[in-house]
């Protein structure tokens, strides 16, 4: 009996995701390809893998028992394809989340470059600040920005995020420029929440080697990296914001700086990967190029 190695690779990721619907949109294939594929591996190994439903796809026994050998099969496949493919360049698809800023003003101007180095590599990005669990939506590696959380993801920290306080003029016209920490009373607050939550809004600021929180008043809520910063410029509060991503608006005099020796914690940058320790020689290159594109907007942790 031969097993067909991709309907292997195809088992594995149902397996993954738990969905046909979504190891198909990762694979680039149908939906009825995909089930059609994994019907053909069940005939041809006489056994069920997967129980099916309406809402959801489990393993059978059978199906928990080949997992591991399944996923080492399609591994050994795939650096079997690796050594005779590195001189050709990458080839298939690699599925990264990335946060809405850096994807629009790091990663995507210099894309180009990586899919011109390897023309048959299809990058797919979901650009979003919603924080997307990797495993089950089938991501093959994460940009995090703040903890990185997350079961069964594996990776480095690149680097932090500095930060700064930032108001519009029109803002401080109105309200005045903070001097000190406890001119924030009488001042308003943009409040950055992801799922708008009822958490009362603050200020972080540094305190005896650490950071603690200024309770602060708040007139709107946003879930977005773009809508906080449009708030802040229509004068609506003052913003905590990475300090690589509004000195362009300093100098062109949308935002000014405040309270600058009150700056909160800098925010860590995790890129993170869903393979554990066989990672897709696609992904790794991948990752490399991101670390090499991200590098110069971070600092080290140490600085």
């Amino acid at each position: 009996m031969t097993v067909d190695v991709g309907s292997l690779k195809i088992f594995v990721k149902v397996a993954e995701l738990g969905s046909f619907t979504r190891a198909g949109e990762h694979l680039g294939m149908p939906k009825a390809r995909v089930s059609l594929r994994l019907k053909a591996l069940e005939a041809e190994l006489g056994t069920r893998l997967l129980q099916r439903s309406t809402r959801v796809v489990r393993l059978t026994p059978d199906g928990e028992e080949l997992l591991p050998r399944a996923r080492r099969l399609a591994l050994e496949a795939d650096e079997l394809g690796a050594m005779f493919q590195a001189a050709r360049g990458l080839r298939g698809r690699v599925r990264i989340d990335l946060p809405v800023n850096f994807a629009r003003d790091v990663i995507i101007p210099r894309l180009p470059e990586l899919l011109a180095r390897h023309p048959e590599l299809e990058v797919l990005l979901s650009t979003t600040d919603r924080r997307v669990e990797p495993l089950r939506e089938g991501f093959d590696c994460v940009l995090r920005i703040g903890a990185p959380g997350g079961d069964g993801l594996v990776g480095r920290r690149l680097g932090v995020l500095r930060m700064m306080n930032c108001a519009s003029p029109s803002y401080l016209r109105q309200y005045g420029t903070p001097r000190r920490l406890e001119d924030l009373e009488r001042h308003l607050l943009v409040h950055y929440s992801t799922t708008l939550g009822a958490e009362a809004p603050s200020f972080e600021y540094p305190h005896e080697g650490g950071y603690r929180e200024w309770p602060m008043r708040s007139v709107v809520t946003v879930n977005s990296a773009d809508a906080y910063f449009a708030a802040c410029v229509a004068g609506l509060g003052i913003i905590q914001a990475p300090r690589a991503g509004k000195l362009a608006s300093i100098t062109a005099g949308e935002l000014v700086e405040v309270l600058p020796s009150l700056t909160c914690a800098p925010m860590p940058v995790s890129l993170l990967h869903t393979h554990g320790r066989s990672v897709p020689r696609r992904v790794r290159a991948v990752m490399s190029w991101l670390t090499e594109v991200l590098s110069p907007h971070l600092e080290a942790l140490d600085r």
